[in-house]
């Protein structure tokens, strides 16, 4: 079972972001207050889990946190300050739009920044020690996976509903036979010229 939070001092927000490594689509970024006595025994990294609980877990996470919030960054601004820029754009409008002020963030991975003045601290796979990382990054990879079952709707010869975005073979055809739409991040190497590689 996942530890709630990192520190018990202080009101702690947990960070986590989704759709990193996709070719496709906005960045999604969650962060999440937990009561102290959350521990719903399913919970674990995000990627570790089937669908069906990823959606079981975010509705009890929405319901029963004390504060939550989802920030997506577009393809556009992805482009513009690159994926993980984006990334800890979309974690920092995540925690300034909590309804809870937090007085401390712990964020999954290595690399942070914040113009908030409350100290944070990075960690190597949150996801998979602490709950309230594990929560974010539930509700950051549901959203954005119902974000893109939409835009499977408007351009279905892609595949994302299947591959969300992310740079499967079938993806990447489908590119090299109908181009690019305008929620493809241009800086990912995903024209058809770049595809000849892969």
């Amino acid at each position: 079972m996942l530890e709630n939070c990192f520190q018990t001092e202080l009101i702690e927000a947990g960070c986590d972001e989704a759709g990193r490594g996709c070719l496709a689509g906005s960045v999604f970024a969650a962060a999440v207050i937990l009561p102290p006595d959350f521990h719903p025994p399913l919970l674990n990294d995000s990627k570790q889990m089937t669908e069906a609980r990823r959606d079981k877990l975010r509705a009890i996470i929405e319901r029963e946190a004390l504060a939550w919030h989802v920030a997506e960054v577009s393809a556009e601004r992805i482009d513009q300050i690159n994926i993980l820029n984006a990334s800890i754009e979309g974690m920092n409008i995540a925690l300034k739009s909590l309804k809870t002020r937090p007085e401390f963030i712990v964020v999954d991975g290595n690399r942070f920044k914040s113009d908030l003045d409350i100290p944070w601290r990075t960690i190597v796979k949150g996801d998979g020690k602490y709950a309230n990382i594990a929560a974010a990054s539930v509700l950051a990879k549901t959203h954005r996976d119902e974000y893109m079952l939409r835009l499977a709707e408007e351009y279905p010869m892609y595949g994302w509903a299947k591959n969300k975005g992310y740079p499967t073979k079938e993806h990447r055809l489908a590119i090299r036979e109908y181009g690019l739409t305008p929620y493809h991040r241009l800086t990912f190497n995903s024209s058809p010229e770049q595809l000849e590689l892969f």
